[in-house]
């Protein structure tokens, strides 16, 4: 009896692993469900798009307020310069003659060129002109726009 119970008990405990398995493998084997396509609408990038290049919000508000009083549309003043802001600094810089590029809001190399010849220009800054946002550059950004061109 005993080694019927024996046989019963390891029998059962084999079905059942035997159907553990195939169940876990039923589910590792299905095909995984399609992935959802998600839309990215420029209205959820746009925060992301956000370079201050080292200023403050207060800082970086009063960029956009030179950029307004001046005539170039920033967007809101924020203290946020995203692609509006930018776009518009670009088109300041190609006014100038600094050579912003395409004005898309961007800020690539061209843009940070075109920035650091200004801030050479307007504030003697002193800067090698080489298209990179470092450490240099970024102070003098900051300290041009120390003046508060807001009213």
């Amino acid at each position: 009896m005993r080694a019927l119970t024996k046989a019963f008990v390891s029998v059962t405990a084999a079905v059942g692993i035997t159907a553990g398995a195939l169940a876990t493998a039923g589910t590792a084997m299905a095909a995984p469900a399609p992935a959802q396509q998600q839309v990215i609408t420029a209205e959820a990038v746009a925060p992301l798009a956000v370079v201050n290049l080292g200023l403050s919000t207060t800082r970086a508000q009063r960029w956009q307020c030179l950029l307004e009083e001046i005539g170039y549309d920033p967007g809101t003043i924020d203290g946020r310069l995203g692609t509006k802001s930018w776009k518009a600094a670009q088109e300041w810089f190609n006014d100038l003659g600094l050579g912003a590029g395409t004005e898309d809001g961007v800020v690539g190399p061209k843009t940070i060129t075109a920035l650091q010849k200004f801030l050479n220009r307007y504030a003697n800054a002193g800067l090698e002109v080489d298209g990179i946002a470092g450490p240099r550059t970024q102070d003098a950004f900051w300290d041009f726009n120390g003046v508060n061109f807001c009213a």
